[in-house]
């Protein structure tokens, strides 16, 4: 297991640490690692829900490894963003939900990793923000793309234009955070969110996650369609038939994954 990405079960939960002090910045090695933990959890059916959070509680993730990049060129630059891209949506692809806790800043990068997760939990003391142009870029790990579907799309150019941070009730208040908690709580609410998630139908969960990821690209025709696709295929599950049965028995269903 790396020492940088950190995996920790807590039966069916997985919570995955980025620990690289001070301000747990991304760089090649981290981003490595951090797919491969993702590698690795995707081989685990019994995995319900992951969590990413930073190790102390400075920070979450503060941006990219700036130091790489004074060799930025058109060649490499579109290397570096097309590979962070590609691991961020195998975070969002990844087939339970990912919930990141947000305990600290969350700049650049590291806010890009919390828009491809499922459900943002953010700390009261945390910042986040797309300070790229700052530094004469833009948002590169799908930012520019994710941010203008989750909350206003002015209000999201008007982040990217400027590379303002805001704190974490802004946060809340325009849709980035989900949830809002005192300093140092993150967790506990990210563990809070994930054990309501671990208790219901896990295969209905699983195609609920790819009815919606897969909706949200299409038109409401084709995205109904997807939906009655996934349905059809969960009404084939153990699970369903588990969950009816459970109700008209009254008693709490034992769902196995199936």
């Amino acid at each position: 297991m790396s020492e940088i990405v950190q995996i920790t079960r807590e039966d069916r939960l997985a919570i995955v640490t980025i620990n690289r002090p001070p301000v747990n910045a991304l760089n090649q090695d981290v981003l490595n690692d951090l797919e491969a933990a993702f590698d690795e959890l995707a081989k685990d059916q019994l995995v319900g829900a992951v969590i990413i959070t930073g190790g102390g509680e400075k920070a979450f993730v503060a941006g990219a490894d700036i130091a790489e990049f004074p060799n930025l060129n058109s060649a490499n630059g579109e290397k570096l963003s097309r590979r962070g891209q590609m691991i961020f949506q195998k975070i969002a692809d990844f087939p339970a939900p990912v919930i990141a806790a947000v305990n600290g800043f969350a700049l650049g990068g590291g806010l890009e990793l919390a828009l491809a997760c499922d459900i943002r939990v953010v700390a009261e003391n945390a910042r986040v923000g797309l300070p790229e142009v700052t530094l004469g870029i833009f948002p590169g790990y799908a930012g520019t793309q994710r941010l203008p579907r989750i909350i206003a799309a002015g209000k999201a150019k008007e982040l990217i234009f400027t590379g303002a941070m805001i704190d974490a009730a802004e946060a809340y208040r325009i849709g980035i955070a989900d949830h809002l908690t005192p300093a140092g709580e993150a967790l506990n609410k990210a563990r809070e969110v994930a054990g309501k998630i671990l208790k219901v139908g896990p295969v209905a969960v699983r195609l609920a996650k790819q009815a919606v990821n897969k909706g949200l690209d299409q038109t409401l025709e084709e995205g109904q369609k997807t939906e009655a696709a996934l349905f059809a295929r969960l009404c084939d599950s153990e699970d369903q038939k588990e969950g009816a049965r459970a109700f008209l028995e009254k008693r709490p269903p034992a769902f196995k994954g199936r």
